[in-house]
């Protein structure tokens, strides 16, 4: 057979070979989309579920007390009247007070890491904050009962009371438990989470905008200032809302430490209640259908709180950086 006769065969058998690869890929391609498609419409069926199923066993809550719920402040499971504005402040400020020591705290270790600490230092401390993320909470609350509390009640509370008595924040009895043990409870827990995102952001930051600073003459913190914080910021904000998504949600140590009272004092001193503690607590004692609905009630509302914080750090961080979605592609 002529070699020009062979060779056609030859092409002519390897054509159907390679449409049958390609038809293979495009078959694995389009099992790979509908399998991601799949993955990503299941996380939102989940979460639908979550919400709906929340709202349908709140539904007598809703119908008994409506909008009185969130703006009522008694809560009296005997005489079956509830709301929730107890626990929604005690949420809010016990959350406040953990950001307002927790971010300087978190801030300050991230830039040392990132931008003055000697190198061979860093590994080692980064591990150790990290390490702190990983501890339960219930260890975190035991610990605030045998030494945080009574450092609070003995030392902390009068000489806050002494020196700052003239702001309601702080006056009242020094008990130890209430607002100030769960802020700061809170605080030291949402430190490593902070303090690991920002460093992260950070060191991503490039190094020509340190070059770039150091060159027109800026000093170190000047550089750090106005180059790498402010290139960052974004991914910054993001670090402090995580922390804030974390501090809304803690449970057990909080619940070890607040006082779980359901009243609205202005002191940080006084006991209080949060939305997360007041369901860990009563959930398993409720006795009535329309005791339960309740708690569920505040378990829908600190949902929605979260969702709501979420979307307030995806505006903010979509303000700050012009525009500009992290995450997306343009």
């Amino acid at each position: 057979m002529p070699a020009a006769s062979r060779h056609g065969a030859g092409t002519a058998d390897a054509l159907p070979l390679a449409s049958r690869g390609l038809y293979r890929t495009r078959s694995g391609d389009r099992v790979f989309d509908w399998a991601v498609k799949c993955a990503v419409w299941s996380v939102i069926a989940l979460a639908a579920a979550l919400a709906i199923s929340l709202a349908w066993k709140s539904w007598p809550a809703m119908h008994s007390f409506g909008w009185r719920f969130l703006v009522t402040s008694t809560w009296d499971p005997v005489a079956g009247s509830f709301g929730a504005l107890p626990f929604i402040y005690g949420t809010l400020v016990s959350s406040a007070v953990a950001l307002l020591i927790a971010v300087p705290l978190s801030l300050g270790a991230a830039i040392y890491l990132a931008e003055l600490a000697p190198f061979w230092i860093r590994p080692p401390i980064a591990f150790l904050i990290e390490m702190l993320a990983a501890v339960p909470s219930v260890v975190y609350g035991l610990w605030a009962i045998f030494v945080l509390v009574p450092w609070l009640r003995t030392w902390v509370q009068p000489g806050l009371g002494r020196w700052l008595g003239f702001l309601p924040l702080f006056q009242g009895p020094a008990y130890g438990v209430g607002m100030l043990a769960a802020g700061l409870i809170l605080a030291i827990m949402v430190v490593p989470y902070i303090t690991s995102v920002s460093r992260e952001v950070l060191l991503a930051v490039p190094n020509a905008q340190r070059e770039a600073a150091l060159g027109i003459g800026a000093t170190r913190w000047e550089a750090t200032r106005m180059a790498v914080l402010r290139y960052g910021r974004s991914g910054l904000i993001g670090a402090i809302l995580l922390g804030l998504g974390r501090a809304l949600g803690e449970t057990m140590a909080v619940t070890m430490v607040i006082g779980n009272r359901p009243e609205i004092r202005l002191s940080l001193f006084a006991p209080g209640y949060t939305m997360a503690s007041v369901i860990a607590n009563e959930f398993t004692e409720a006795t009535s259908d329309l005791y339960i609905s309740a708690l569920v009630q505040i378990g829908l509302l600190l949902l929605v709180v979260t969702i709501l914080v979420n979307a307030l750090a995806r505006l903010l961080v979509w303000s700050v950086s012009g525009g500009h979605v992290p995450g997306t592609r343009e």
